[in-house]
């Protein structure tokens, strides 16, 4: 990452120490330093949790046996004309900045929610431990990684795969009760935890993320995909969208963050802030 500066006064202000000049980037004793690089320390305070997890009123979540309440966050990225992937996966769109980024939203997280079939397509290996993180993480009361929760109503998964076989944390499965046994016993056989989060086949969302706060995971993640997302959003249970803008141009028919139906009105969410880097918006949007 060669440079990544704060877009809006406050970030500006918190970025330098001091009061922004005249255009956001100047600090207290004049110096220019918005232009530079942020620390992982910076990124990690800039993308904090909210404190003990409270979601905002109106949130949908139901707190977890401490009292504390969820807070369940997506990371996204898209093209300037909406595209979510480029030939199937999402790394095509992405950069240095963005992955910066997205191994910090990993290491502040309890739990990665993932779909089944972005597993399939990116190739989706365990949340590895990170040296930048492991004092964060410690004081934070968190092991070394997050999880990674697998939502899939058919299992269709190869449980030989190292995310199910070897994680240093294990691994999730998040599916409904209808889920054919001989699946869910391979799936426990290969070490992974199945958590059943729906009556039928599917996973109820506000179900599922009730399931992880019972089992102490509050700060979630979720990396889609388009049809995962789509889900959390209909279902009413994402408190906060992170979304980076590659300035790209992909044409086709590559799927939009988020599929599935409308919903009946659609969701207001707030700007919270936006970091820019070689052209890439990082935006960070909070449910009013």
């Amino acid at each position: 990452m060669r440079r990544l500066f704060p877009v809006t006064d406050e970030t500006a202000a918190r970025a330098s120490g001091g009061t922004p000049g005249r255009d956001g980037a100047d600090g207290a004793d004049g110096t220019d330093r918005a232009d530079r690089e942020w620390g992982l320390e910076e990124l990690a305070e800039a993308y904090a949790y909210p404190a003990g997890s409270a979601g905002p009123s109106g949130s949908t979540g139901s707190p977890g046996p401490s009292g504390r309440q969820p807070w369940l966050r997506a990371n996204m990225v898209s093209t300037l004309d909406g595209a979510a992937q480029h030939d199937g996966r999402s790394q095509p769109i992405s950069s240095a900045a963005d992955m910066r980024i997205f191994g910090t939203l990993r290491g502040l997280a309890d739990i990665v929610v993932v779909g089944a079939e972005t597993v399939r397509q990116e190739g989706y290996r365990p949340a590895r431990a990170r040296e930048d993180f492991a004092a964060l993480r410690e004081a934070a009361g968190q092991g070394p990684a997050p999880a990674i929760a697998v939502v899939s109503a058919s299992l269709d998964l190869d449980f030989s795969l190292p995310l199910f076989t070897s994680p240093l944390v294990p691994t999730l499965l998040l599916t409904g009760a209808a889920a054919a046994p001989d699946r869910i016993a391979a799936a426990e056989k290969a070490g992974a935890q199945v958590v059943i989060a729906g009556d039928g086949m599917g996973v109820d969302p506000a179900r599922a993320v009730r399931a992880l706060a019972d089992r102490g995971m509050y700060r979630l993640l979720t990396e889609g995909g388009p049809r995962l997302l789509g889900q959390l959003v209909a279902a009413g249970v994402l408190d906060e969208l992170c979304l980076t803008v590659s300035p790209m141009l992909t044409a086709g028919d590559a799927q939009r963050i988020a599929g599935g139906p409308p919903v009946a009105v659609p969701r207001r969410f707030e700007l919270t802030s936006l970091l820019e880097e070689a052209g890439f918006l990082f935006s960070r949007y909070r449910r009013t």
